[in-house]
C-alpha cells in the first residue's frame, strides 16, 4: 500500500468566510491540526494592544523580577527566559501575563461564537474553558525559539484533552516565528520529552524542523490543535514583537493528570497518575452547554 502524501497547508485551511463545520472537524480529526483563515479577525487588533500594554508593564517591573525553575516572573505574571547574547537585556519575555481576569478582549475572544461552533463539531456539546488564556510574545531580533513539543507533556489529559486555537495578533511568516505543527502526529500517543532552553520538548535529533510544516498567516488567523500534536516555532529575526494568543477547551469531564515544565516533575507526576480525578482539577468557565453532576456517566456519553 502506497503511504499518504505528505499534508501541505492547502490540506489544513479553510476561511472563515466559508467555513463548513462538518469537514473542519474531520480535517482536526485526520490530521490533528486545522487553519481556519480570518476567525479572530475581529479580536486581532485588541488583543495585541491589551498583549503589548501587559508587555511594556512587564518590562517596566523587570528589576523586580523573582527567579523560578522556568525563568524569572515579573509582579503582572509575565514569564522571562535568558536573552541571546547580543540583547540589550538580559531576559526576554516569553509568556505575557493576560488572561481573562486582566483583559476583555481576551474572553471576548475566548466566547467567540464561530470559534466555539468548530470546537463544538470536534468534542460535542458540552464545553469549558480550560485555563485563563496563553498569550506568548517573541521578542525582536532573536527572539525565543519554542522547541518542538507536545502540549500534553505540559498538562496531560485523562481522555481527550483540550483543544487549543491559537491566533495570531499580527502578520506572521518564516521571519518572525511562524507556528510549525506536525500533521498527524497526534495519533503517536504520548512522547517522551527532554528538558530545553524553553522547556519540555522533544529531542532534536529526532524531531528536526524539517519534519513540521510552517503555517504562516495574517492577523486574526488561527491554528486549531490537538494536545497531542506536535507544534513548536523558531525565533523572530523580524523587527517586530511577534504576539500570539492561545485559547483552550475541553469536554468538561475531562481532567489533568499530569503537570510538568521539567521532566524531573513529570516523571514524579506520572507516578501519581492513575490517582487523579476530576475533583482534583479546576473547572472552567462553561461556554457552551452544561455540566452534568454524574462525570462518569456523562463521559460514558460524551464518548458514545
Amino acid at each position: 500500500m502506497t503511504p499518504p502524501a505528505p499534508a501541505v497547508a492547502a490540506d489544513l485551511e479553510m476561511s472563515v468566510d466559508d467555513l463548513e463545520l462538518g469537514k473542519a472537524a474531520a480535517v482536526f480529526e485526520e490530521q490533528g491540526c486545522l487553519v481556519v483563515r480570518g476567525l479572530m479577525r475581529a479580536h486581532a487588533g485588541a488583543m495585541y494592544r491589551d498583549i503589548m500594554a501587559t508587555v511594556g508593564d512587564a518590562i517596566a517591573d523587570l528589576e523586580g523580577a523573582w527567579k523560578v525553575p522556568e525563568g524569572w516572573v515579573v509582579p503582572n505574571g509575565s514569564l522571562f527566559l535568558p536573552a541571546p547574547a547580543h540583547y540589550d537585556r538580559d531576559k526576554q519575555i516569553m509568556v505575557a501575563g493576560i488572561d481573562y481576569t486582566t483583559s476583555a478582549a481576551f474572553l471576548a475572544a475566548a466566547l467567540d461564537p464561530t470559534a466555539v461552533d468548530i470546537v463544538e463539531a470536534i468534542i460535542g456539546p458540552n464545553i469549558e474553558l480550560f485555563g485563563q488564556g496563553q498569550a506568548l510574545v517573541k521578542e525582536p531580533v532573536g527572539g525565543h525559539p519554542k522547541h518542538l513539543h507536545q502540549d500534553s507533556a505540559y498538562f496531560e489529559h485523562r481522555y481527550g484533552g483540550p483543544v487549543a486555537i491559537l491566533s495570531y495578533a499580527v502578520d506572521t511568516d518564516l521571519r518572525n516565528g511562524a507556528l510549525h505543527v506536525v500533521p498527524g502526529s497526534h495519533r503517536l500517543g504520548q512522547l517522551a520529552h527532554v528538558d530545553t532552553f524553553s522547556h519540555l520538548g522533544l529531542d532534536e535529533r529526532e524531531w528536526p524542523w524539517e519534519k513540521a510544516l510552517p503555517i504562516e498567516g495574517a492577523a486574526g488567523d488561527s491554528i486549531f490543535f490537538n494536545v497531542k500534536t506536535v507544534h513548536g516555532s523558531k525565533p523572530n529575526y523580524g523587527n517586530e514583537p511577534r504576539p500570539v494568543f492561545i485559547v483552550r477547551y475541553r469536554h468538561p469531564d475531562d481532567y489533568t493528570i499530569v503537570r510538568a515544565t521539567r521532566t524531573e516533575v513529570r516523571a514524579e507526576a506520572e507516578k501519581q497518575a492513575t490517582e487523579a480525578t476530576r475533583a482534583d482539577d479546576q473547572r472552567g468557565l462553561m461556554v457552551r452547554g452544561f455540566r452534568h453532576t454524574d462525570s462518569k456517566s456523562a463521559m460514558q456519553r460524551a464518548r458514545a
